[in-house]
């Protein structure tokens, strides 16, 4: 069954319209026909069967059959993963990977040893949001995660809420120190690490540091890695 989405606001009564990069890849590449049927969600949650209904050059209209269970149940954990800013398509890996753990929101963070800096991403921002839609798709769920434009690390470290963990090669804490919770901002470095002032800033804001046991990952593996493990310990996948 084909999955597209549409947002909250072009869905009516009976009906769903696709716009125009969904309905290109609905004809062009799919080729799919009226009266064929396709599930669509609206990214907050909630998914549709429908059927095609009439296929425009510009939008698709679908006729709403029945709300459906999605796929990819959500995490009862309310999962802020903040990254440091990598290269290229080492980011991208970290959205894809992040969609499919059932991350709520992803944060890129501009910490002092981050590969790139804030000036270099404004393109970068769309990109991350296309692929978060497609990894959404593939992987069943229908609620899109929420990327923020990219922030300086000292000024998110200011705001963020919930259990607040700083993941780092030294200085804290082992996994099982963290308490059992459904909120939790996750916080990892770049493939330099964090510098000491980071890691104290950090504390003072009363984040707890928590280390992997002197294991070394690449950063884009860590933030991955400890995405999974969230979920297992106080998430959904169990």
């Amino acid at each position: 069954m084909r999955r597209f989405y549409a947002p909250i606001e072009q869905f009516q009564t009976e009906t769903i319209t696709l716009a125009l990069e969904e309905t290109r890849h609905l004809r062009d590449v799919l080729r799919l026909k009226e009266d064929v049927r396709v599930q669509v969600f609206d990214g907050d949650g909630r998914e549709f069967l429908c059927a095609i209904k009439l296929i425009g050059k510009k939008e698709t209209v679908l006729q709403i059959l029945e709300q459906i269970v999605p796929t990819a149940p959500e995490s009862d954990l309310d999962l802020t993963l903040a990254a440091a800013l990598l290269k290229s398509d080492k980011f991208d890996l970290v959205v894809q990977k992040a969609v499919e753990l059932g991350v709520t929101k992803l944060v890129p963070l501009n910490t002092k040893r981050a590969d790139v800096k804030l000036k270099e991403t404004e393109k970068r921002l769309e990109r991350w949001r296309k692929i978060a839609l497609e990894a959404a798709k593939q992987s069943g769920r229908a609620k899109l995660m929420h990327i923020e434009s990219p922030l300086d690390y000292e000024k998110f470290i200011q705001t963020a809420d919930g259990t607040r963990i700083l993941f780092a090669e030294r200085g804290g804490e082992s996994f099982s120190a963290i308490e059992n919770t459904k909120k939790i901002t996750a916080v990892v470095g770049a493939e330099g690490g964090w510098e000491a002032s980071e890691i104290e800033a950090a504390r003072k804001k009363g984040f707890q540091i928590v280390t992997l046991n002197g294991r070394i990952l690449r950063a884009e593996t860590a933030a991955i890695s400890i995405a999974a493990v969230l979920q297992h310990r106080f998430g959904d996948l169990s």
